[in-house]
């Protein structure tokens, strides 16, 4: 055998153990000392394998069990962090110990419909016996009293905050409340907000607001949602509606009454003796306090003192405080509150936990930091080429879909056509279709539900593949009808061929149209983002519209022709038969990619 060869035995140090639990990332020092050999003989090995890395540096498992082979180690994975997790907390649960816990609700809805002022009116009116007084601070979540009974609230920014945390593996709202205006119907954020919520899989109680205005029509709105799948109790479906006057303050008790009936249908419990567990609302870096953390505990009950781990950081918890500003010794099940004693600012939706010392801590907290360092960029989508694999594996019951098309009349033609696609192993799933561009927030939705965005005959906003790409989101567009759906009856039964998908490279905006003889124009423009390149395909975006799509004729800077044309710079564009270009078109640059199957 090759003595430089990957794959070539090293000499064994001595009293190693033959096989290594290796996790799923390791720095090439801490891999050189489970080995007992130098870090310089771990990275000349890696070297040969065709990987440079510093000794810093974190690798994944394949490749450190590559390494290990050479030195005759045999390697296995450590427990995944989520079943040792699970297994922690099966083994810490204890029947007789659970206890029911407040239910924990976020309001959701379209903007202007009140759902700030409805929080206010129950925050004002039902703040927790013992904690009246003024609002001193904004933590992200507040507990009420009702009826001897605590409801918590998480005031978050909107559904795409619900759903991004929802992205990262967090699980925090058991019940969601949809704020619609009676004036106004149903609109563009309801739908998205009734969107989220379904694939969450939380129950829907519904707010009609805005009860007291006298153009209020609630049988309207009922009809609206009932379009979009949200059956109303009174017209035979199971979603629960309560009329309410935020400003007024009228129906807030019966609001708050539905919610404490679902809480009893759902059996929410919670073990209050064990260690602490839950989840980071919000974080921010205070110039006075340092990192502040906004914690809902999930489970178990948090102490001062107690040792955290929240994401990549930890530290001992030397400060808890609640929304009215007073410090608190224990935070119990569904409690929110703000932390103070962490070493650095997590990330909303990150876990945390409650481990032994601050150097368990400590290891935990590296570990995830060296995970998330290795995974960083290898986010890779469910795509409809490898959708049937997943599937037969059992991995995947169900096709999550977004639809978006130009008009409402593509929409309900693909959809209908789609909902009617079903295999043995699985059945399409449409979480929302709707028509207009492809947004930031289908990709968020996408990314948390692990669906594929199908676009007809429309684009995507400016950002979103970008978007899309960080977030692992596949994007797949089309404009003839049948191929939709006959992709998608491909990737059910497993015969999808290998396809072609669009790929951004640029945009520029038109500054001047020039004349270039011949009524033929050039088009000065400035490269906003991304590049030009002389073979890209180029499609005149004007006032949100398609204006023309082909191909380039000619890309200048000054009097020199150019291949390509990076951010920050001018150039002159000509385009194949199209010389109707405007100040203020915006040039988006692109190319086919061929996907292979």
């Amino acid at each position: 055998m090759n003595p430089t060869s990957p794959t070539a035995t090293r000499p064994e140090p001595a009293n190693a153990p033959r096989e290594l639990e290796l996790p799923e990332a390791i720095t090439v020092r801490d891999l050189s000392n489970m080995l007992g050999v130098s870090p310089i003989d771990v990275i000349k090995e890696l070297m040969r394998a065709g990987v440079m890395v510093t000794v810093n540096q974190p690798i994944g498992f394949d490749m450190a069990a590559l390494v290990c082979k050479v030195y005759g180690r045999g390697t296995k994975p450590q427990p995944k962090a989520e079943a040792a997790k699970a297994a922690a907390k099966s083994a810490e649960e204890d029947p007789s110990k659970l206890v029911a816990r407040p239910p924990v609700v976020t309001v959701l809805g379209h903007v202007d419909h009140g759902k700030t002022t409805l929080l206010d009116a129950i925050r004002k009116t039902k703040v927790a016996e013992g904690e009246v007084g003024g609002i001193t601070q904004h933590i992200g979540a507040y507990q009420v009293e009702y009826k001897g009974q605590k409801i918590t609230f998480l005031d978050t920014p909107g559904h795409e905050a619900f759903t991004s945390m929802r992205a990262r593996g967090a699980r925090v709202t058991d019940i969601a409340v949809l704020v619609v205006a009676a004036d106004d119907g149903v609109m563009p954020q309801t739908i998205e907000a009734i969107n989220h919520a379904k694939a969450a899989s939380v129950p829907i109680i519904v707010a009609i607001n805005k009860m007291d205005k006298s153009e209020a029509n609630p049988d309207r709105v009922k009809r609206q949602l009932s379009e979009q799948g949200l059956v109303l109790e009174e017209w035979g479906g199971d979603v629960i509606s309560v009329p309410v006057s935020a400003k007024k303050r009228e129906g807030i008790d019966d609001l708050l009454e539905t919610i404490l009936a679902l809480t009893e249908v759902g059996e929410l419990k919670a073990n209050p003796e064990r260690s602490a567990a839950g989840v980071v609302i919000e974080a921010r870096l205070d110039k006075n306090r340092g990192p502040v953390a906004t914690v809902l505990v999930q489970n178990g009950t948090l102490q001062i003192g107690d040792v955290v781990v929240a994401g990549s950081a930890f530290g001992r918890v030397k400060a808890m405080v609640m929304e009215t500003g007073r410090r608190m010794k224990r935070a119990g099940p569904s409690t929110p509150a703000e932390l103070l004693g962490l070493n650095s600012t997590p990330e909303a939706g990150d876990p945390f936990e409650v481990v032994a010392d601050e150097r368990t801590a400590r290891e935990r907290a590296e570990q995830r930091s060296r995970t998330l360092e290795a995974e960083k960029g290898k986010a890779r989508p469910l795509t409809l080429e490898d959708a049937y694999a997943r599937i037969s594996a059992g991995e995947v019951k169900e096709l999550n879909l977004i639809l978006k098309a130009d008009v409402q009349g593509s929409v309900e033609a693909i959809s209908a056509a789609l909902v009617r696609l079903a295999s043995s192993q699985a059945k399409v799933r449409l979480l929302q279709a709707g028509s207009g561009t492809i947004t930031e927030s289908d990709v968020l939705l996408a990314a948390a539900s692990k669906a594929i965005i199908l676009g007809f005959s429309t684009r995507a906003e400016a950002g979103v593949p970008a978007l899309a790409d960080r977030e692992g989101v596949e994007i797949r567009s089309y404009d003839i009808i049948y191929r939709v759906v006959e992709d998608v009856e491909k990737a059910l039964k497993g015969m999808l061929e290998p396809t072609v998908r669009e790929v951004v490279e640029g945009r520029a905006e038109v500054r001047a149209v020039f004349p270039a003889g011949k009524g033929a124009t050039v088009a000065g423009c400035m490269v906003t983002t991304g590049k030009l390149t002389r073979s890209a395909s180029i499609r005149v975006i004007r006032k949100g519209k398609v204006a023309f799509d082909g191909p380039m004729t000619s890309l200048r800077h000054f009097k020199q022709d150019v291949t390509e044309m990076a951010a920050g710079f001018e150039c002159g564009v000509r385009l194949d038969g199209f010389n109707d270009c405007q100040a203020g078109d915006i040039l988006e640059a692109y190319r086919q990619e061929k996907v292979k199957a």
